[in-house]
């Protein structure tokens, strides 16, 4: 088993990841075909799912409380990046729920027109294409959106990363530093000490010759003495 700090979060993340690829199988490909109850049918599924990851979220943001500080910043931003994947698809569950309601109303308007006035299909065609290519250009523009949305949290996880590889290189030079200042007073103690042996060969020097020179001397009286 797994003991690292991180494990538990990696776990959540990857069931996250699991259900919002079977939220965006729903939301793009079955809901977008279907109609009536069973497109009520797979956005009430959707709705279940969506609280699923909205629980998976609230267990990472769990687990990164109890990680190294060393660490956190980086999976504080993958989770902001997670929540921000999730607020995409419940806003677009949101809007097929909009959608739908609003294509029911309008049918439903569309077929009491029809009885009364026979030659209003056309324009009721015509009103529900128009609504149709609004609802298209509003998700467009949502989706372009979040794309910008989650660009900006990218580029802020990076600049995270980043700080923290200057605060560790900081350590590094502060580091260095203090051993440099430790060799400057070693070597420092080693000058005075290597000073002071020179000192004290220099009046060992001085002391020799005062010797020799007495002993010279001695010599050479005793010698004068001899001769005389």
């Amino acid at each position: 088993m797994d003991n690292s700090p991180t494990s538990l979060f990696e776990s959540y993340e990857q069931d996250f990841q699991t259900i919002i690829s079977s939220i965006r199988q729903k939301v793009e490909v079955e809901a977008v075909t279907q109609t009536g109850e069973q497109r009520k049918a797979t956005l009430r599924f959707v709705e279940m799912e969506l609280d699923e990851a909205d629980e998976m979220i609230s267990q990472m943001e769990v687990e990164i409380q109890g990680m190294p500080q060393s660490i956190k910043s980086k999976y504080q931003t993958r989770a902001k990046s997670s929540k921000a994947e999730l607020q995409k698809w419940k806003k677009q569950a949101k809007d097929l729920h909009l959608s739908g309601a609003r294509q029911e109303l309008f049918a439903g308007r569309s077929n009491a027109a029809a009885a009364d006035d026979p030659y209003a299909d056309d324009e009721v065609r015509s009103q529900r294409t128009r609504l149709l290519q609004g609802n298209q250009s509003l998700a467009d523009s949502t989706r372009r959106l979040e794309d910008s949305q989650r660009i900006a949290l990218e580029t802020e996880g990076i600049g995270a990363d980043i700080l923290t590889t200057l605060r560790q290189q900081r350590g590094q030079i502060e580091n260095a530093r203090d051993q440099l200042q430790q060799a400057d007073g070693s070597i420092d103690r080693a000058s005075g000490t290597l000073k002071g042996m020179i000192r004290r060969m220099y009046q060992q020097k001085i002391v020799t010759g005062a010797i020799i020179t007495v002993l010279v001397l001695l010599i050479l009286i005793i010698l004068w003495e001899k001769l005389t």
